[in-house]
């Protein structure tokens, strides 16, 4: 009885202060910005390309696993290589606006190993036809 008592004593004093104490090693993609707006683009010209910029604010290399657009006629182009902390990283989304006229809003989700698993960045604007 005596050693379950010490056992029991043995783990409250060892394990619980790191459990309470949560874990302090984390990745985060921190965006100032989420949205891009083309404004008015002409279809004639072709495909339009953005960027958005993002730093790692946390603790540990942040690494982006993928960036899903809602459709074909978006393309993200993101680093493969993990970002360190407190350092930044660019994704770049390319939109073809071919085939599209008037107003649009396209969505690319981005997905990596941070505290907030997943990031939703925005394309607007209105597109003149040819």
């Amino acid at each position: 009885m005596k050693r379950l008592v010490l056992t029991i004593i043995s783990f409250f004093f060892i394990f619980v202060p790191s459990l309470l104490a949560g874990n302090n090693k984390y990745a985060q993609a921190t965006f100032p910005k989420k949205t891009y707006d083309f404004g008015y683009i002409k279809a004639k010209d072709g495909v339009v390309t953005c960027e958005f910029e993002f730093i790692n604010t946390g603790t540990e290399p942040l690494v982006i696993y993928s960036a899903d657009p809602t459709c074909g006629c978006t393309v993200p182009d993101f680093p493969k290589k993990p970002i360190k902390p407190d350092e930044r990283g660019i994704i770049k989304i390319s939109f073809n606006p071919a085939g599209y006229e008037g107003g649009f809003l396209k969505t690319v989700k981005v997905r990596t190993n941070g505290r907030e698993k997943s990031t939703t960045l925005s394309l607007e604007g209105s597109v003149i036809p040819k």
